[in-house]
């Protein structure tokens, strides 16, 4: 049944015209889980072309539409060189975005620019023109992919509200959008943020938090060779090692991004970033603070208004949110989490019960549907 099942989706999948690869990879993974699901593509306002994918119905369904009573919205967003795949890993029974649809939800999972799945520009070619390409931070991932996926979605969905999740980064993003961009909360019916990075006053690595100190002078030796990307095909494997001794600090910056390779290539599911990313984290990070990416006083002038980067204010924020948390997070201290919920008007901290549950866990771990899944389940029962 099973088989018979998964060969009838991967065929209407092929009748609906695969044509990249990673698409390709990511419906058949659902197909082979027993889950028909879509890909769409959004165009963002600066050009680059997101792949978006979307689980409407429950496993081993192809239709289950009632016009009456349209499915709840949620769009789930992955961390710093996560992708979908980060809500479908954990497979049947265990993954969030499988546990959202079995429970009647409409689910939609992003990926930000850069990506294997979002690697497009309707112009640039992120390999010959790689330096105006990855000239983003995660500001631009929020007030850009993550504006540009909420309204295709709420559009295609014919709604005026959506649930939130947001790992990481994702959460990160969710905070910047919203406070920098309010009329997003009127769009956003409840959030559940799983370690949304935003405070750095007290940031828990040692080691980022030593390298932190140099990330402007780090990425402007970065820009002049030309590495814009993090493990793409420029990355630090491909560089040319004859450059190594040049200086201490394009050596330094080499063994940075060894550092950094190595710490994703651990898991199964990391997908090209923007060397620029890292950076804005470095400067908030050295900064202790949580603000916008910082250039030199004049064009930060010219920006913002003010010649140093102005922080991003939360208490614009208005959504429900629940932030959870866990105390052996190595990116992320409690007492950061506490203070952003104290400055939100409406949201609580969570803390995950289990004490060695770690930043990578709340994707990863199989006991995170015990631990935090169930719970976000229920609460959004609550609010349909």
């Amino acid at each position: 049944m099973l088989k018979t099942l998964t060969s009838v989706i991967i065929l209407i999948f092929a009748l609906n015209g695969l044509t990249a690869q990673q698409e390709f990879n990511i419906r058949l993974r659902t197909a082979i889980d027993g889950y028909y699901s879509e890909s769409h593509n959004v165009i963002t306002r600066d050009g680059y072309i997101l792949e978006v994918h979307r689980i409407p119905f429950r496993r081993f369904r192809i239709k289950e539409n009632d016009s009456k009573n349209p499915k709840p919205v949620v769009f789930l967003m992955h961390g710093l060189q996560g992708s979908s795949l980060s809500y479908i890993y954990l497979g049947p029974e265990r993954a969030l975005a499988y546990l959202l649809a079995e429970a009647g939800y409409d689910v939609w999972m992003g990926n930000a620019r850069g990506g294997l799945n979002s690697r497009r520009h309707i112009f640039l070619n992120p390999d010959t023109n790689a330096e105006r390409f990855f000239n983003y931070s995660y500001e631009d991932i929020a007030l850009k992919d993550v504006a540009s996926t909420i309204d295709y979605i709420l559009k295609v969905t014919r709604q005026s509200q959506l649930h939130y999740v947001g790992h990481s980064q994702g959460g990160t993003a969710f905070f910047v959008l919203n406070s920098l961009r309010p009329e997003f909360n009127t769009k956003i019916k409840s959030a559940h943020l799983l370690a949304g990075v935003g405070y750095m006053e007290h940031f828990p690595n040692k080691i980022l938090n030593a390298i932190a100190f140099g990330t402007n002078l780090l990425y402007s030796v970065a820009l002049e060779q030309g590495i814009v990307e993090v493990l793409g095909p420029r990355d630090a494997n491909s560089l040319n090692e004859e450059e190594y001794n040049k200086s201490p600090a394009y050596s330094l910056l080499l063994t940075v991004i060894d550092v950094i390779v190595s710490i994703h290539k651990q898991l199964e599911m990391v997908t090209p970033a923007s060397l620029k990313q890292y950076a804005h984290f470095g400067q908030n990070i050295r900064a202790k603070s949580f603000r916008r990416f910082s250039y030199d006083p004049l064009e930060n002038f010219i920006r913002y208004g003010s010649l140093s980067a102005p922080e991003y204010d939360l208490s614009k924020i208005s959504v429900n949110i629940t932030m959870h948390y866990t105390v052996n997070d190595h990116l992320l201290d409690e007492r950061d989490v506490l203070s952003m919920a104290s400055v939100i008007p409406n949201a609580k901290a969570r803390k995950i019960t289990r004490e060695t549950y770690n930043h990578n866990d709340f994707v990863l771990a199989p006991d995170s549907k015990e631990l935090l899944y169930d719970y976000i389940l229920e609460e959004l029962d609550k609010n349909r």
